[in-house]
């Protein structure tokens, strides 16, 4: 890639005398934006992410791209691509829910509302646990990826942790932190700091996430609790829904 595009594409910077692409750390830093939008439940959560996916994607074939690392972790790069279609799934879901509060007079409600997965979740997040990883970390083998079973690991935590995401599932964030314990040695390893660094960080701001989506579900249940006000009879206490909140 030649010209000015091709300059912004190979751009590095050196850093303890390594060289690493810039288009590594703005990915990253595409992604940490993403992970407070979806903290905070913004539909905003999702494109920004997917600007991230697609550089991270060149980043993580390093011997295709050639970048500096000159190593292929296919998990990694495979991930990005499953991230842009789990996060069009995920904009149009909560897109959806937002044009409803909207429609129901709740402008400023988020768009989505947390709830736990439940025992049907808890069983389908295990077996994809187990079963991604035994059967991804066989194709990366094949493939010659670099640490396929940490790899394997993090390619399938991803994809559940996003899912998870996009259906409101505060387990979301508990399994993105599994997915920084076994992405952070693994990336030092491969030489991709400044992608270790930035999962570092994660890790802080989905500890904080976790303990968001909990308040609100606990706040949520809360509410629910309170038992509604006999509605008043007679013609100017009819009973009436405006200003109600409905779970979507």
């Amino acid at each position: 890639m030649s010209g000015p595009l091709g300059w912004l594409f190979d751009a590095t910077v050196t850093v303890a005398g390594h060289e690493i692409l810039w288009r590594e750390i703005v990915g990253n830093l595409f992604g940490l934006a993403s992970a407070v939008g979806g903290l905070r439940r913004r539909v905003w959560a999702w494109p920004v992410g997917i600007v991230g996916n697609v550089l991270l994607f060149t980043v993580f074939l390093g011997a295709v791209f050639d970048t500096p690392q000159h190593r292929d972790l296919y998990g990694q790069a495979g991930r990005q691509v499953f991230f842009v279609v789990v996060s069009v799934y995920g904009w149009a879901r909560w897109s959806a829910t937002r044009r409803a509060a909207r429609e129901a007079g709740v402008p400023d409600a988020p768009a989505v509302e947390p709830r736990w997965a439940g025992p049907r979740g808890w069983v389908l997040i295990a077996t994809t646990a187990v079963v991604g990883t035994v059967g991804f970390a066989w194709v990366f083998q094949q493939l010659g990826s670099w640490g396929p079973w940490a790899d394997a690991w993090i390619f399938t935590g991803s994809l559940l942790a996003t899912y998870g995401m996009a259906r409101g599932w505060i387990e979301f964030w508990l399994i993105w932190i599994a997915v920084d314990a076994v992405g952070v040695p693994l990336l030092l390893s491969a030489g991709y700091y400044p992608s270790a660094v930035l999962y570092v960080v994660y890790a802080g701001v989905v500890g904080y996430g976790f303990v968001v989506w909990w308040r609100a579900r606990r706040a949520a249940g809360d509410a629910a609790a309170v038992p509604a006000a006999e509605p008043e009879t007679g013609a100017l206490g009819a009973a009436s829904s405006l200003g109600r909140r409905e779970d979507v």
